[in-house]
C-alpha cells in the first residue's frame, strides 16, 4: 500500500496564530546583518551573514512568533546564497516559526510575478513585505500564492511617512480619509479573499495603529517594527493593536537584539534580549 500524501503545510495565517498560542509570543526577531557590527569572532570569517544569523536564530527561537530578515542587508554583502541557508535552516530546525522576507517589492506584470518567485521559490520564504502603491495588480502575484502571507505596506514607522501616507483621499462614499486608512480598507475588502494578508503599521504611532486594527478587524495580522532601536512604546502598541484574543500582532525588533553584544557571548545575549522583550510584551498583554 503506498504511502498517503503529506499534508500540506498550514497557511501563513494559520501557523502564526498557532506560534502566538503555543509559544505564546508576539515578538519577531529581525535579522539584518550589518558588514561592520558582525561580532569579533565573525568579523574574518567567509561566511559570517549565515553563522550570525544561524547563531542568531538558534539562539532566539524560542522567544520568536516569527524571524524577519531583510533582503537587502545580505543581498549587498553577495550573501543572497547566506540567506537562502539560513531561511532552510530555520524551516529544517524551528519549522514552527515563520519566515517574514522583508523585500518590500512594488512592481507589476511578469517583473511582480518574479520578484513572488524569488521570495516564495528561491527564497522559501513563508511571507514577503510588499509596497502596494502601485496598486492591486501589483500585489495580485503574491497573494495568488494562498498558503503564503504578504505583508502589506500601510503606516510606516519612519518620520517621513506622513509625506504620503497621511494625504487626505476622497473614497467614492464622498468622506476623505488619510491615505493609509484607504490602505486598510482596501486591504480588508478587496484584497485578502485567501486569507493571507498583513499589514505593516510602525510602533511609533500608536494611535495610527488602532485605526488600522479598527478598520481591518481582528483577523488581519499587524507587523509592528520600531519597538527597539527606534523607540517605540510597547505598552501602546498592544493598547491600540491588540484583537480580541489578545493576539494579532506581530511585534519585530531587529537592532536592539542582534547587537546586544559585539563580543564572543552575541547569541547568548541576544537571547536575553528577546527573552526580556518577549517578557515586557507579555506584561502588558
Amino acid at each position: 500500500m503506498s504511502a498517503a500524501p503529506a499534508s500540506p503545510m498550514p497557511g501563513f495565517n494559520a501557523r502564526l496564530a498557532a506560534r502566538w498560542r503555543d509559544a505564546d509570543t508576539l515578538l519577531c526577531v529581525g535579522i539584518d546583518p550589518e558588514p561592520g557590527r558582525y561580532p569579533a569572532p565573525l568579523v574574518d570569517d567567509p561566511d559570517r551573514a549565515f553563522a550570525f544569523g544561524k547563531a542568531i536564530v538558534d539562539a532566539t527561537a524560542e522567544y520568536a512568533c516569527a524571524f524577519k530578515p531583510q533582503i537587502a542587508h545580505f543581498a549587498a554583502q553577495g550573501a543572497e546564497d547566506a540567506l537562502e541557508r539560513l531561511i532552510a535552516h530555520v524551516h529544517a530546525k524551528h519549522p514552527g516559526i515563520a519566515v517574514i522576507l522583508d523585500a518590500k517589492r512594488g512592481d507589476i506584470g511578469s517583473t511582480a510575478q518574479q520578484y513572488a518567485r524569488e521570495a516564495f521559490e528561491r527564497f522559501r520564504a513563508d511571507a514577503v513585505t510588499a509596497n502596494p502603491y502601485l496598486g492591486s495588480d501589483s500585489l495580485a502575484p503574491y497573494l495568488a500564492h494562498a498558503d503564503k502571507g504578504v505583508v502589506v505596506l500601510c503606516r510606516t514607522s519612519n518620520p517621513g511617512a506622513a509625506d504620503l501616507q497621511d494625504l487626505p483621499v476622497a473614497g467614492s462614499d464622498g468622506t476623505t480619509r488619510p491615505l493609509y486608512q484607504r490602505v486598510a480598507e482596501k486591504a480588508a475588502r478587496d484584497w485578502n479573499d485567501n486569507g493571507n494578508l498583513s499589514l505593516v503599521v510602525g510602533a511609533t504611532w500608536p494611535e495610527q495603529l488602532g485605526e488600522v486594527r479598527a478598520i481591518v478587524g481582528g483577523d488581519i495580522p499587524l507587523l509592528v517594527p520600531g519597538i527597539g532601536a527606534q523607540g517605540g512604546d510597547v505598552q501602546a502598541v498592544l493598547q491600540h493593536g491588540l484583537n480580541a484574543d489578545r493576539t494579532g500582532l506581530i511585534i519585530s525588533s531587529s537592532r536592539a537584539i542582534l547587537y546586544a553584544s559585539s563580543g564572543a557571548d552575541f547569541a547568548e545575549a541576544a537571547a536575553r534580549a528577546a527573552r526580556e522583550t518577549r517578557d515586557r510584551i507579555n506584561r502588558h498583554r
